[in-house]
């Protein structure tokens, strides 16, 4: 009988992901639920931050910001200590932990990325991105490996996981660029943006439109580098875990693609790939599974340029 830890989780991510709800279907049971217990903290967590529900709409929260995210770091630690906290996000966190042999440094490495946000520390860099998609995806990258069965120890497979996740949260930042700018965040460097002619405060309005296209263009490409460099990780899992990490790869790394080939008009909504596309991708990368050792042969080309995790 499936207990309510997960059950809870299951509700949260088909709330929070659909895409990510859809590529943990094709997980393995065990796998599955550590899977979706994980994302529930994950999911909770920025909600706590962002002032959301399931990533939607606006929610009244008590305490500041970062009054919050000392809250989470505070139940994170109890959590990963073993110490019941009562919320369930933070218990199913535990759980997956203490199964898994999940160090205490990965969740703590997420918690920084809330706080970098919380802080609002300044994007200069193409570094200063890198860093921040590690902290906010690529640990989650990191983390999900280890869920599926790879060992802690395990670097080199561990760093193909985390490029995973610099890509998907570079294609989020592209799809995303322009809804940001309204609130007031800004994740492209400020040097990419000095080097387009584009002015720091209005780059984001309509009539920029063409340069910020090729801005994005840049950060598309950056993130096909990640993707491609993922890839050489996923003969190291076992094929179900590594059919759902192609098919997410696909999904995601689609929807970058797609704002880049729309240029400056994808940039006027928010792009999204139909449910018979990514059912389209999910079948494509089952056949990949199966031939991963063939076509992305461990340990794969040297990642001599990427960005590396601490």
């Amino acid at each position: 009988m499936t207990d309510q830890l997960v059950l809870a989780s299951r509700a949260s991510i088909a709330k929070g992901s659909k895409s990510f709800a859809l590529a943990s279907k094709l997980f393995d049971p065990e796998t599955r639920d550590r899977a979706t217990m994980l994302y529930a903290w994950c999911r909770y967590c920025d909600d706590v931050i962002d002032g959301q529900e399931s990533g939607h709409g606006r929610i009244a929260y008590a305490g500041t910001p970062a009054e919050r995210l000392a809250e989470l770091e505070a139940l994170t630690a109890k959590a990963l200590a073993g110490e019941p906290t009562g919320v369930m996000a933070f218990d199913a966190l535990a759980r997956v932990a203490a199964q898994t042999g999940m160090p205490a440094r990965y969740p703590a490495d997420l918690l920084t990325g809330f706080r970098i946000d919380v802080e609002e520390r300044p994007f200069e860099t193409e570094a200063d991105l890198l860093t921040y998609c590690y902290h906010v995806a690529g640990v989650v990258g990191v983390m999900m490996a280890i869920v599926m069965g790879v060992s802690p120890d395990d670097r080199a497979t561990l760093d193909r996981a985390c490029d995973l996740g610099l890509a998907f949260q570079l294609n989020n930042i592209a799809r995303d660029v322009v809804e940001d700018a309204e609130i007031g965040r800004r994740y492209l460097p400020g040097q990419w943006i000095d080097a387009a002619g584009l002015s720091r405060d209005d780059y984001a309005a309509p009539r920029y439109r063409e340069t910020l296209a090729g801005v994005v263009k840049r950060l598309v490409d950056l993130a096909e580098g990640y993707e491609a460099s993922a890839r050489y990780g996923t003969p190291a899992l076992p094929l179900r875990s590594a059919w759902a990490v192609l098919a997410a790869a696909g999904i995601y790394g689609g929807i970058g693609r797609k704002v880049r080939a729309g240029g400056a008009a994808a940039l006027a909504h928010r792009v999204s790939t139909s449910t018979a596309q990514k059912l389209g991708i999910v079948a494509a990368s089952y056949a990949a599974a199966f031939s991963r050792s063939r076509r992305w042969p461990s340990p794969g080309p040297s990642r001599t340029g990427l960005w590396t995790r601490p």
